[in-house]
Parts: structure tokens; C-alpha cells; sequence
């Protein structure tokens, strides 16, 4: 294996005449070696011209070749006189294809300002195009959902089981865990004001409505939004970056119908189940706390079962339907409307989860008004 290294040697004359004198390989590696330099060289030199001596010069590519344009580049700039003499002609034809004037040294630019009616504007702009995204999307979705309930064998269970299970089954440990721990906590802080009354009981029933009609389905909801509506969008925004949603448009394949549908349905089956134990579960946490007080376990079952009935389990079981197609579909609308680029994917994984958990916040809220105009 021959010499892969560049030598370089530069000498003034006394007329001001720079000579550079190469030899060696100009690859990509020997010619960043001796890139600063050979431009050091003809900066302190500053002549008016220029002699480049490559008679020694084994072999050029295109790094070495960038090397000799940027030399006349900036010899010519500032209107002084460059030859370049002893290059083999292969060489030589290569670098007569450029002309370093077209070459122009990059700045990086100054950030445009803008002012606040423009800043204004382009945030209403974004907003009113997710609106309609959403819109676009929703009206897919519920058109897609109506034909795959009118045809249910176009809808491919296995992939919706399989889903389930991933997006489902595989997040009880944390719903679980989460669940416990906040009907602990909210028991122990229930307990110290109730203390002083002597009604340390009625923990209980705060712990039962509390968790049966909000803690429970809201809970769970906001892990699946962090935990499957991310993944949903991530697999989608992957999908859509690796141009396979093309790939299933040109197959006469509908992404929504073919991919969005399945994981509605697998969400839409596993969030009241997940809801249940949750519920079970922060009423374990509850009972926790009264127990380390003293009370018997029958007493704290008996005030559940009287201070709660099953509209209260039914109404947070709604709850949990409306979260589990909020928590689907933004997922896989975010998924599906990834832009191209490095971080487009992490853009609509996180768009994903904040939209996800502010629409359940907003959707909790119209629920218990509608709840506290019906009486439930």
C-alpha cells in the first residue's frame, strides 16, 4: 500500500511570487491535512500571483480537486493571477470543470426577524390548520369505523388483538402501580383533615366517588396518551417517512381503513378494562390508610358499596370510551400527518401526547358539567 500522506511547501520570491508546491495523494484525508494550511500560506502571502507546482501530485479526487478551486477561488477574488502547472491531464480536465467564481463561501444567516402582528399570524395559521386536520381526520375515521361496523370481516383482528395486548395488556403494570399510589396518597391527605373531626370513615366514600367517576378513567387515559399515543404516532410518523403510506396508497390500500381502524378498536376495547382496575386499584390504595388506622375491612367495603352505586361505575366507563378515541386518534392523526426531516418523527410523537392530554383534560371538563346538569 503506497504513501496515502501530502507535502506541501510554499516560498515567496522576491517579485511577491507565492509558489505552493504539492506532492503526494490529494484525497479526502491528505488534502483536509494540509487544507489550512495551503490557505494560511496565500492570506500572510496576499500575492498578486500565484504558482501552485503540482507535478507531484500521485493522485486527486474530489477533495483534492475542491482544494485547487478554492485556491483559485480566492486568488481570483480579490483580482490576483493563479496557475496551477504540472497537473496530470485527467486532473486537469476534472478541474477545468468548475469555475471558482461560481463558488461562493457560505455564512451562515442571520435569523429574520419578525415582528409580533407576524408571529401572531403564523400561530393562528397553525392552529386553524390542526382544527382542520383534525377535522379531515375525524370524518375518515367515523366513515372508516361506520363501513368496518357494517363489514366487520374487512377489519383485520389479528393486528387489532395484537395490538391490544401491546398497547393494552403490556401498560396494566404502570396503570396499576399509578392507580395504587394515588388512591395512598389520597387517602392519607383525606385522612388528616377528617382526623380532627372524628369522620376518618368517610375516607372511604371520598376515595370510592372520586376514583369510580374521575381518578379513574382520567388516570388511566393520561399513561395510555404519554405511553400509547406516542407509540401510535411513532409508528405511523415512521411509517409515513419511509414513504410506505405511499406504498399503500398506490396499492389501492386506504391507511386509515388499513391502519388507524385497528388500533381504534384495539384502544376502544382495552381502556374500560383498564379503567376497572384501575379504579380496583386505587380502592385497594385507599383502604391502605384505613386499615393502618384501625378500621376493620368490612367497614371501609361498607361504605363504598353505600356511598357509591353503578351509574357511578357506568359514567366513568363513558368517560373512558370518549378518552380511548381521543387517545387512538390523535396518535395516529399525528402519525399520519408527519412532515419529512430528521426530527420530523419526535415532533409528532410529542405533538401527540400534548394534544392527547389537553383535548382528555377539556373532554373531562364537558363531562362533568354535562354530569352535573343531569343529576348523575
Amino acid at each position: 500500500m503506497g504513501d496515502t500522506t501530502a507535502a506541501l511547501n510554499t516560498n515567496v520570491d522576491q517579485d511577491g511570487v507565492l509558489t505552493i508546491s504539492i506532492s503526494g495523494r490529494l484525497d479526502s484525508t491528505s488534502s483536509a491535512s494540509i487544507w489550512q494550511n495551503t490557505m494560511d500560506a496565500l492570506e500572510r502571502a496576499i500575492p498578486k500571483r500565484a504558482i501552485v507546482e503540482a507535478s507531484q501530485v500521485d493522485y486527486c479526487d474530489g477533495s483534492g480537486i475542491s482544494l485547487l478551486v478554492e485556491l483559485q477561488r480566492r486568488q481570483k477574488k480579490r483580482n490576483g493571477e493563479i496557475e496551477i502547472i504540472g497537473l496530470r491531464d485527467e486532473y486537469q480536465k476534472l478541474l477545468d470543470l468548475f469555475d471558482p467564481l461560481e463558488f461562493e463561501e457560505s455564512r451562515p444567516e442571520k435569523p429574520k426577524k419578525t415582528c409580533l402582528t407576524e408571529e401572531v399570524g403564523r400561530a393562528t395559521f397553525s392552529v386553524w390548520d390542526n382544527i382542520r386536520s383534525q377535522i379531515t381526520f375525524l370524518g375518515e375515521l367515523v366513515a372508516a369505523l361506520f363501513l368496518a361496523a357494517r363489514n366487520p370481516k374487512t377489519v383485520r383482528w389479528k393486528d387489532a388483538f395484537l395490538i391490544a395486548e401491546t398497547a393494552g395488556v403490556n401498560a396494566f403494570p404502570i396503570i396499576a402501580l399509578i392507580s395504587f399510589l394515588i388512591g395512598l396518597i389520597m387517602a392519607f391527605q383525606a385522612a388528616i383533615p377528617m382526623s380532627q373531626f372524628g369522620a376518618e370513615i368517610f375516607v372511604a366514600d371520598l376515595i370510592a366517588l372520586s376514583t369510580l367517576r374521575e381518578l379513574g378513567p382520567l388516570m388511566t387515559a393520561i399513561v395510555m396518551a404519554g405511553r400509547t399515543s406516542s407509540a401510535f404516532a411513532a409508528e405511523l410518523g415512521t411509517m409515513k417517512v419511509n414513504e410506505e403510506m405511499d406504498a399503500l396508497t398506490t396499492m389501492g390500500l386506504d391507511p386509515v381503513r388499513f391502519l388507524v381502524v385497528t388500533r381504534v378498536i384495539a384502544t376502544l376495547f382495552m381502556m374500560p378494562l383498564l379503567t376497572i382496575f384501575s379504579n380496583l386499584l386505587g380502592i385497594m390504595g385507599g383502604s391502605v390508610v384505613l386499615l393502618s388506622m384501625g378500621y376493620p375491612l368490612s367497614a371501609y367495603v361498607d361504605r363504598i358499596v353505600l356511598s357509591t352505586d353503578y351509574v357511578d361505575l357506568l359514567g366513568g366507563l363513558l368517560k373512558s370510551l370518549a378518552f380511548g378515541l381521543i387517545v387512538a386518534g390523535i396518535g395516529c392523526s399525528h402519525g399520519l400527518r408527519t412532515r419529512t426531516g430528521a426530527s420530523a418523527v419526535g415532533d409528532s410523537t410529542t405533538k401527540a401526547v400534548v394534544s392527547g392530554i389537553i383535548i382528555i383534560i377539556v373532554t373531562d371538563g364537558i363531562f362533568s358539567v354535562v354530569y352535573f346538569y343531569l343529576g348523575i
